[in-house]
């Protein structure tokens, strides 16, 4: 049966004239007649349906008219080849179709699939990449997971991936699966190119991390190791990109990358000179990793390598070495550096002109200084010691400040000659403004690790055995300072804190000894007079902890959530606990809420600070005031910790348990 003729010319007035509605109508009807087989190529012999369609979809102002364009559009493709089907491949025609990319559901899948079915076409997989926006909206399209387009979309970007070009659009729109294909399959000229353009792409951590996952370190690692000079700076360039991912950084030392990128630096062939530079930063990158720790001798072989290295390429090995010698389990490591003459090697650092360089010396000198403070000292001349002081006391940066003060925090408080050398040098002073300057400034890493220096410093001022020392530090105003550090000071500052203030009020007795008058002209003033020691006590004369008011916030640390300071606070409030003061000390302390904060170490502290907690109840329950108000929380908790507990503390649960009459003092179950 013969196939009705089609009056073309009919359809062609209509798209050309048609309102918006009669449109979309027409466009339906030749999108029918074309799927019928009714309607091709044969038809429109002049072929000029499809542009007066393209040229309305340009225009088209309603989302029903546009899908139904190209609806038909799509039916017409398929109806004709060669040289009728290019008609579809301009520029403008696709960026019409395009734009559609970026509407509402209906018309984004039909202008996938128009894509989709012309992408045969050799003009539009050449020209499709080279219109704005396209391979973004793509990208997009693919990641949103949207039903119906999700899968057209990922197979036109597959199609498109044939040209490097679109791959390095995709790339930068962060679908990196076809770039990584290329690295892996692609010709070694299409590698450099995939390897270039990641080391030149700003790229999020995420991105980084999707690329890393998705397999791209591997080949790159191939490249360096066995590529011509051009693929081994490529691939270099996108490792240095990839390497600052902590992530990433694991999978390169995984990948054995560590010792080809050390023996690059020690290579001293002049055409592989200018790979040691990106060569050093990817080491300093990758040293972020603990997984670095495996490797026993990267860190010697980095100190080796410092003297004989440019000044930038210097900078990466010690922040390399710092990296290292920072990870928590890296004693092995600094133990190392320092047996290789790290310490030595870092001392002419300290008066280098460049800052960053000198930073990273000092950071690394305060980690080697953490384990081995003794073996230091003894490395440091009064010039060293000298240098330190001037840094700290110099309008230098705070980083360099902190890492100065760190490294004299770690130095040992029993060398006399050290600190005979920073009394010399007015270090406390120099501390105390450096302190006032900083303990009201915002919360930032830097801040407390420069406060956190200061609380060890005035350890060493404060030790028990040197009571003019001691009066010196006082005579400064070091007191306050540290009372102001319980609150304000990290765990690790407060704790440090606690212990100048433990070794303070250790000596506090003996003053009052060597104080007391034999006659007074003037009456005591009751505002001087302590209760605790029973004598005219101030916080210069006889170091007093109650006067310089420490109770309440060494209290509120044991009431806190952080554990780390209960040792040093406990050792403070138990100097109002000697023999010949218990029971007044007792009063001040259970007055701060201090006993329900001792219960709360003896249940859930460390064995040693339960250990003193208990000792300090024992003598609190002695007074019966103190039973009377705190016994019954008391005994629940102590019959627990007694039955759950560690066996050594059950025998002075017991005597505590027998102050509340709830046990015979002699009881065999303790």
């Amino acid at each position: 049966m013969a196939r009705a003729a089609v009056d073309v010319e009919d359809l062609l007035v209509r798209v050309k004239t048609g309102a918006e509605d009669e449109l979309a109508a027409v466009a339906r009807e030749v999108a029918a007649l074309a799927g019928d087989g009714r309607l091709g190529e044969d038809d429109d012999e002049d072929g000029l349906l499809v542009p007066a369609l393209l040229a309305r979809l340009a225009a088209a102002g309603t989302a029903d008219a546009r899908v139904s364009v190209m609806a038909a559009l799509r039916r017409l493709a398929g109806c004709v080849a060669g040289e009728s089907k290019e008609r579809f491949a301009s520029i403008e025609a696709l960026s019409s179709i395009v734009r559609s990319l970026s509407r509402d559901v209906d018309e984004r899948r039909e202008a996938i699939a128009v894509l989709l079915d012309l992408s045969d076409i050799p003009q539009v997989r050449q020209r499709i990449g080279r219109i704005k926006g396209c391979i973004v909206m793509l990208v997009t399209l693919r990641n949103a997971h949207e039903s119906g387009t999700v899968d057209d979309a990922e197979k036109l970007l597959s199609i498109l991936s044939s040209n490097p070009q679109n791959v390095l659009l995709m790339a930068e729109a962060g679908y990196f699966l076809p770039l990584i294909q290329y690295l892996k399959q692609g010709s070694d000229m299409n590698k450099v190119l995939m390897a270039t353009a990641i080391s030149k792409m700003f790229l999020s951590e995420h991105m980084k991390s999707s690329l890393g996952e998705d397999g791209a370190i591997e080949p790159l690692v191939d490249m360096f190791k066995y590529g011509n000079l051009e693929a081994k700076h490529s691939a270099l360039g996108a490792l240095r990109n990839l390497s600052s991912s902590l992530q990433n950084a694991e999978i390169l030392i995984n990948s054995g990358v560590t010792g080809p990128l050390l023996q690059l630096l020690f290579s001293v062939t002049s055409v592989l000179m200018t790979l040691r530079e990106p060569a050093s930063a990817i080491l300093a990158s990758i040293a972020q990793s603990e997984r670095i720790l495996l490797h026993k001798d990267v860190a010697p072989q980095m100190l080796s390598l410092l003297n004989l290295s440019s000044p930038v390429i210097q900078l990466h090995l010690l922040r390399a070495l710092n990296s290292i010698s920072g990870h928590a389990n890296a004693k092995r490591a600094r133990s190392k550096i320092r047996q290789n003459g790290g310490v030595q090697l870092l001392l002419p650092f300290l008066t280098k002109k460049n800052v960053d360089t000198k930073i990273a010396a000092l950071h690394l000198m305060f980690h080697l200084s953490k384990d081995s403070s003794q073996e230091l000292a003894e490395q440091f001349k009064e010039t060293h010691l000298d240098i330190l002081v001037k840094i700290i006391s110099s309008p230098t940066s705070g980083d360099e400040k902190a890492a100065a003060v760190g490294i004299l925090s770690n130095l040992p408080v029993i060398d006399k000659k050290v600190t005979e050398i920073l009394m010399q040098a007015n270090l406390i002073p120099t501390l105390m403004t450096l302190f006032e300057a900083n303990i009201a400034a915002s919360v930032t890493p830097q801040r407390m690790w420069l406060l956190e220096g200061i609380a060890g410093v005035f350890i060493r001022f404060t030790v028990t055995w040197d009571r003019k020392l001691q009066s010196s530090a006082v005579g400064y105003g070091v007191v306050p300072c540290l009372v102001k550090l319980l609150s304000d000071g990290s765990v690790d500052a407060k704790s440090k804190a606690a212990t100048s203030l433990a070794q303070l009020s250790q000596s506090t007795m003996a003053l009052r000894k060597s104080k007391s008058p034999r006659w007074l002209c003037v009456p005591p003033s009751a505002e001087s007079y302590c209760i605790v020691h029973s004598f005219q006590c101030t916080v210069k004369s006889t170091f007093c902890l109650v006067k310089a008011g420490a109770v309440n916030p060494l209290v509120q640390i044991l009431e806190g959530e952080e554990r780390g300071a209960d040792g040093a606070v406990l050792e403070a409030l138990g100097t109002l606990m000697q023999d010949e003061i218990w029971e007044n000390g007792s009063r001040v302390i259970e007055k701060a809420s201090g006993i329900h904060a001792l219960l709360r170490i003896a249940e859930a502290g460390e064995l040693s600070s339960q250990d003193k907690a208990l000792w300090m109840l024992e003598r609190m329950f002695r007074l019966e005031a103190h039973r009377e108000r705190h016994g019954e929380i008391a005994q629940a908790l102590l019959i627990d910790l007694a039955q759950k507990g560690d066996p050594a503390l059950k025998p002075m649960i017991g005597k505590i348990l027998a102050h509340l009459e709830l046990l015979q003092t002699q009881s065999s179950y303790f």
